[in-house]
């Protein structure tokens, strides 16, 4: 229920802000509810810490991923179009949201083992839409048919993965979504 008010909404793209500016460690609950134009007890009704705050920021951009990489993979009918729209969908969304991207590329990636163990289990949708493409590709005899779907998934998101950190560690200085359709060629000779 409170996903739908606006206020969650305010708060989730203020910890956005905050965390890319601040580092998760150092964004402040307080910083949050000042970005977002809350009181700080207002976070508290929404969130049970910060720790709460930055998986649901991952929950929700996660979703959003998912959401908008269904709808353009809807429309293409083999597994490499699918597979490169993927990509596509992946790059463009980070380089769109460059905030965003500092948030998933770098501040995601904590030390604390519960906190690690809560966004791998908010990945499994987003891998779940990977691994159905993989399948698809295998049944109709585009990718190999003793492809690993597994190792595939794994080794995909990770080219993804370190691609996308690549262009954040080197702060946007080039065209990230330019790399598509090299990275894609990259993943589909592998896959045949």
């Amino acid at each position: 229920m409170r996903r739908n008010k606006p206020k969650y909404k305010q708060i989730i793209e203020a910890a956005v802000v905050v965390i890319a500016e601040n580092g998760y460690h150092q964004a402040q609950i307080s910083k949050i509810a000042k970005q977002a134009g809350v009181a700080d007890g207002t976070i508290y009704l929404y969130f049970k810490n910060k720790e709460d705050v930055l998986i649901s920021v991952f929950k929700e951009k996660m979703a959003m991923f998912v959401q908008k990489i269904n709808e353009v993979i809807a429309g293409k009918e083999t597994a490499a179009e699918k597979l490169f729209v993927m990509i596509e969908s992946h790059f463009k969304i980070l380089s769109s949201d460059k905030k965003l991207a500092i948030v998933t590329q770098l501040e995601l990636r904590q030390s604390n083992k519960d906190l690690r163990f809560k966004i791998n289990e908010v990945l499994k949708e987003y891998l779940s839409v990977l691994e159905s493409i993989l399948e698809y590709g295998k049944e109709r005899g585009e990718f190999a048919s003793d492809l690993d779907i597994r190792l595939a998934r794994q080794m995909i998101f990770g080219t993804m993965d370190e691609t996308a950190t690549t262009w954040v560690m080197n702060e946007h200085k080039y065209d990230l979504v330019a790399l598509a359709p090299k990275v894609h060629q990259l993943i589909l000779n592998g896959c045949m």
